[in-house]
């Protein structure tokens, strides 16, 4: 075991708590990481807060990037040294989804109840979403981490490791865009930006950018948006068809609204598709008319961390960043200590914020 310093969520709602957490020694598969950044992202906010239910007390965060400090037993293909980016996509390569190309939507269960951290007095600490990386350090699977050069900056690493792959990977590999196609963005935060960027990448005619903030929406035209829509507008659809000189052939509901979901269709061409990013709270409920859907074509596609393969996809994005392709220094709007914490969280909450980095001293 080894001593290190964490935010823990001991109450839903409450501030978080830096305090020393007992972490074990990678096992069999497994990779312990020393973290130099992890951002904040809005799962993390909704399950602090309580919207989605789950174990305490527990350490959140799974946006991080850092470097390899010790290896468990039988791991292959990564060595102590190694800068890396650490993910939330726990994948045992053999259930009928990771066999069928799907790692992340992996069936086998994890359990982080009794994962590798505990608190100071040796009670149950919860690593959520199989990371935990409000902490100096991580012990994770080998099946959830990419090497990434020595020279990329990890604060722009990290942002890959959730908000990059779910927004992009939600465009190339949910939606399956094609070159010259139109699309609507529903929300411009963290993940909606990389949606927009996602969509330039692919080649889209048009990028619509819908959201309840104009400064948001012209920080959406500098990723790649080429017509902006406020949503506060009684029928935004329209304006956002006008726009297009059609429907949309795919619409993207990035934030976790249940409005936003009923709104959505209303975007569609004939044949197109919703993709559905965001994750409303537990419990609340859309409804369509589903004739509708069946009577032109259309579909709803459910996208979990961009239906991201993250051996594939990562290298790539990394790549694209560094011909200048892939915004990610773009998206940092402020950088924090982790006794800064909930400081930065209250800042996300604002909405303002595209992404704010917790940057660990080395």
């Amino acid at each position: 075991m080894s001593t290190i310093k964490a935010a823990v969520c001991h109450e839903f709602g409450k501030p978080l708590t830096i305090e020393n957490v007992e972490l074990r020694a990678p096992q069999s598969g497994e990779i312990e990481v020393a973290l130099d950044a992890v951002a904040i992202c809005h799962s993390d906010i909704s399950y602090a807060d309580g919207a989605w239910g789950g174990s305490l007390p527990a350490v959140y965060g799974h946006e991080a990037a850092g470097r390899i400090t010790a290896l468990g037993e039988g791991v292959k293909g990564f060595k102590q040294g190694d800068s890396v980016i650490v993910t939330l996509i726990r994948a045992c390569g053999t259930c009928p989804s990771c066999a069928g190309g799907k790692p992340t939507i992996c069936q086998t269960p994890y359990d982080g109840d009794h994962g590798p951290l505990k608190t100071a007095d040796g009670g149950k600490l919860h690593q959520a979403m199989a990371c935990g990386a409000f902490a100096e350090k991580v012990v994770v699977d080998q099946s959830q981490i990419v090497v990434i050069p020595d020279d990329m900056p990890k604060d722009a690493a990290s942002l890959i490791s959730c908000g990059v792959i779910t927004g992009v990977g939600a465009v190339v590999n949910a939606a399956q865009l094609r070159a010259g196609q139109d699309v609507v963005v529903i929300g411009a935060g963290g993940v909606g930006l990389n949606a927009i960027q996602g969509a330039r990448i692919a080649g889209a005619r048009r990028i619509v950018a819908v959201d309840m903030s104009e400064d948001k929406l012209e920080v959406a035209r500098q990723f790649g948006a080429t017509d902006g829509v406020l949503a506060t507008q009684d029928t935004p659809w329209r304006a956002a068809k006008e726009a297009m000189g059609r429907g949309a052939d795919a619409v993207l509901v990035t934030v976790g609204a249940a409005r936003a979901y009923d709104e959505a269709p209303f975007y569609l061409a004939y044949g197109g598709k919703v993709i559905m990013v965001g994750m409303p709270a537990t419990g609340a409920a859309s409804s369509y008319e589903a004739g509708n859907f069946a009577a032109v074509g259309q579909s709803m596609i459910g996208s979990k961390m961009g239906d991201t393969v993250i051996q594939r996809d990562i290298p790539w994005m990394v790549d694209l960043y560094g011909q200048g392709r892939l915004k990610l220094d773009e998206l940092i709007s402020n950088r924090w200590t982790l006794e800064q914490i909930n400081e930065a969280i209250a800042d996300t909450k604002t909405g303002a914020a595209k992404r704010n980095v917790i940057i660990f001293s080395s």
